[in-house]
């Protein structure tokens, strides 16, 4: 037994199933991240990217070169490096092909290579066609100058690159995105020459902070024009973490009329967008729109036509609602989780990552001019040779047509290495011109000076980022571009509510005695002479704009509120409150208010207290309404009066006895719900037993007048006959006239 495995004498292996599972899963896992799904930090690339890219380099399909069969490239990366399923290969080549998808695209392809529309409709690969971008040769200049590590492809015969060395961090440039086993990466792209300048800031200054990088690298750049609105403030965050979320917004403009969309979002399909705004045309959602119409061409990539029913369309609201319940806005993952330069996997911050970066460019370039320092003194040391030879021209001949074996001979003879004799004994005949000499000392005297050059700039730090500085400017300017996806700021999205996408026409609700509802057009019907069901009457009514909510108000002093355009037809019997609403047993509606959210009423009980509360804090989310009036032992809840002004009408309260009190509104507190004030006093006794009570309110504005009515018999109180009754809230109030001792309503004129 050793490690927990069993060797039996059959030669089979045995293991518990639990350690073997484990085993296999981490194996797995560890696979997944790092041989497959995460990209490495040196030239951002997955596995089967690298090879692709490497594979096609083998093949000699540089950007200048004809195009080939993509089925030649898909065959060789599978039969060389890249043991795996054809479709899934080529599905990658497509993707790096796409200029929607990749902001560098690393392959020039020809044939349908997909759409916007629809990324995935490429044709096989037995049609398309490819060769490398000049791009490409960011990540392939530098390969065959001893710059990265190789190692064994899948079954051993061939060696490939374990990264390429990328003269640009690609990573950023063209973002990528990876699901492996318990993590993720979702790296967005960005611009090529923010990228390099903050790149040359962190080089020459190390200890520039990520405040400073972000003054370069202000965001992600998509392939596309639409607009970033993630707030400055939020990419910074992204940059700190290495985690976060981008939004992204179309960009549209008017066209005679119409809202003409002229950029989408990162992978957002204009098929599915009008898909999407469709659905809510025939879901009556938006009465404002006319047609859609997809105008997209050659010449314009992005032309969606928005047709409007009018001119008096509120364009910004519209697209507001769009850009919230649409593709027209969408948001996008960040998650930097990269393979460092250590071979781990780690989320990293702009800051961090940059900075590896850097180091993995700095190894890079010392391994290169190492590398062509050894090709300069093997050279300078075979035209020391040469040069040798040439001098003593007739010497080395006579040797090589009498010796049988001239090599060690020349060696003793001149002082040659066994490497500078073998150089001369294979150099042709036609070398030795007369102007050799001079050729192989202007050689030399070049060499020399590059191998002084080299040794110095290898010798120097300093030297060493001035070259990589140099050469990462001269790539931005080859290949830089300017941003396509503007950062603005934008207010956010909000998506119509019910009562923007009705129409706002002018109605009534009728509510009758035993609770039964209906709305009926217009301002100048007579609601009593409506039909009602037999033994029903009619209660109360509300004018509003169909567009408004509508509020009931039941015994139990609780309020609810209903959209007024989904009541029923006053040409019906309308329908019982109690379906829609739930109020407590034995609970019956008494009164309907509507109008500006802004309005004033009086909200009382006949035990004389009340307050003033606006319409708006009467409304209720919920079937159970809002609790809103706290009634005291024995009393019953008033009908609302409408508040004019609150700083100039004056209450008006009547009891049973005859008793009558007017003070001004503003005596009275403004509450969203409760018991109020005292209005006028009656003792609690009273009230209980119902021996006393109020029986009308009123609020009067300033000039107003009020009729009392008492049976056949009414009264007309101006302005001077109400000052009479005037007195402080909460008193007794003053007697009325003989015979209006029992008052049957008021009215406000």
């Amino acid at each position: 037994m050793t490690d927990g495995i069993e060797q039996s004498l059959d030669g089979i292996e045995r293991m518990p199933l639990k350690e073997f599972t484990e085993k296999a899963y981490l194996d797995y896992s560890m696979y997944v991240i790092l041989d497959r799904a995460l990209p490495h930090i040196g030239d951002g690339l997955k596995p089967v990217q690298r090879r692709i890219v490497y594979a096609m380099s083998e093949l000699g399909l540089s950007a200048v070169s004809k195009h080939k069969k993509s089925a030649r490239t898909v065959g060789d990366v599978l039969g060389k490096f890249h043991p795996h399923g054809d479709s899934a290969c080529y599905e990658a080549m497509v993707l790096m092909a796409q200029p929607f998808s990749y902001r560098y695209p690393l392959i020039d392809g020809q044939g349908n290579w997909g759409s916007q529309d629809d990324p995935k409709s490429f044709a096989a690969m037995r049609y398309t066609e490819a060769r490398l971008t000049p791009y490409a040769q960011v990540l392939l200049s530098e390969l065959g100058q001893g710059t990265v590590e190789w190692g064994p492809n899948f079954d051993g015969t061939l060696k490939e690159p374990l990264v390429l060395p990328a003269r640009l961090p690609n990573l950023l440039l063209n973002g990528t995105t990876g699901i492996a086993v318990g993590m993720a990466t979702d790296i967005p792209p960005h611009n090529l020459r923010e990228v390099a300048s903050a790149c040359i800031r962190l080089l020459e200054s190390p200890k520039t902070t990520l405040e400073q990088l972000c003054e370069h690298i202000q965001g992600p750049d998509y392939p596309t024009e639409a607009e970033i609105i993630t707030p400055k403030e939020d990419l910074f965050n992204i940059y700190r973490s290495g985690g976060g979320s981008i939004r992204m917004r179309a960009r549209y403009l008017r066209e005679h009329g119409d809202i003409i969309v002229t950029a989408l979002p990162h992978q957002v399909s204009g098929a599915k967008i009008l898909e999407q705004i469709a659905h809510q045309m025939q879901a009556k959602k938006l009465p404002m729109v006319e047609d859609l119409r997809d105008e997209s061409d050659h010449e314009n990539p992005t032309r969606l036509v928005i047709v409007l029913r009018s001119n008096r369309v509120d364009v910004e609201r519209l697209m507001s609602h769009l850009f919230a319940t649409t593709d027209l806005e969408r948001s996008y993952r960040v998650n930097l989780n990269i393979i460092g330069l250590d071979g781990r996997p780690q989320v990293k911050n702009l800051l961090e990552l940059l900075r590896e970066w850097l180091e993995f460019r700095y190894e890079t370039v010392r391994r290169r001019l190492e590398h062509r320092l050894g090709k300069v003194r093997e050279r300078l040391h075979l035209l020391d040779g040469l040069l040798i030879a040439f001098l003593n021209i007739d010497e080395v001949i006579r040797i090589i047509r009498t010796e049988d074996e001239p090599r060690p001979v020349l060696m003793t003879r001149f002082g040659l290495t066994e490497v500078q004799a073998d150089y001369v004994l294979d150099t042709k005949l036609r070398q030795l011109a007369r102007l050799e000499e001079m050729r192989i000392r202007t050689e030399q005297d070049e060499l020399a000076k590059e191998r002084e050059w080299l040794e110095k700039t290898l010798g120097s730090r300093q030297r060493m980022k001035t070259l990589i500085r140099k050469e990462i400017l001269a790539d931005a300017e080859k290949y830089g571009d300017e941003r396509r996806s503007p950062i603005v700021d934008r207010v956010p999205a909000e998506a119509f509510d019910e009562t923007e996408l009705t129409p706002s026409e002018p109605v009534t609700v009728i509510l009758s005695e035993k609770g039964w509802a209906r709305t009926a057009k217009g301002h100048d019907i007579d609601p009593e002479g409506l039909n009602y069901k037999s033994g029903d009457c009619f209660l109360d009514a509300a004018r509003l704009r169909s567009n408004q909510p509508v509020v009931f108000l039941d015994s139990s002093g609780r309020s609810y509120s209903i959209q007024a355009h989904t009541l029923p037809s006053a040409r019906s019997q309308g329908e019982p409150l109690t379906g829609r609403l739930s109020p407590p047993g034995g609970a019956r509606f008494i009164a309907v208010l509507a109008g500006e959210l802004s309005q004033w009423y009086l909200m009382a009980s006949d035990a004389g207290y009340g307050f003033i509360v606006q319409l708006k804090d009467l409304f209720a989310k919920n079937k159970a309404g809002k609790a809103l009036i706290t009634l005291p032992k024995g009393a019953r809840v008033m009908r609302p009066a409408a508040v004019a002004d609150p700083a100039t009408d004056r209450v008006v309260a009547i009891t049973n006895e005859g008793r009558m009190l007017v003070f001004p509104v503003f005596e009275l507190p403004a509450m969203s719900r409760g018991k109020g004030n005292k209005i006028i006093s009656i003792p609690a006794r009273r009230v209980q037993s119902r021996e006393e009570f109020v029986v009308a309110i009123a609020c009067v504005p300033q000039g107003g007048r009020l009729m009392a009515f008492s049976g056949k018999r009414h009264i007309a109180l101006k302005p001077s006959d109400l000052d009479h009754y005037q007195g402080e809230r909460g008193r007794r109030g003053n007697k009325l006239p003989r015979g209006f001792q029992r008052v049957d309503g008021v009215k406000v004129e």
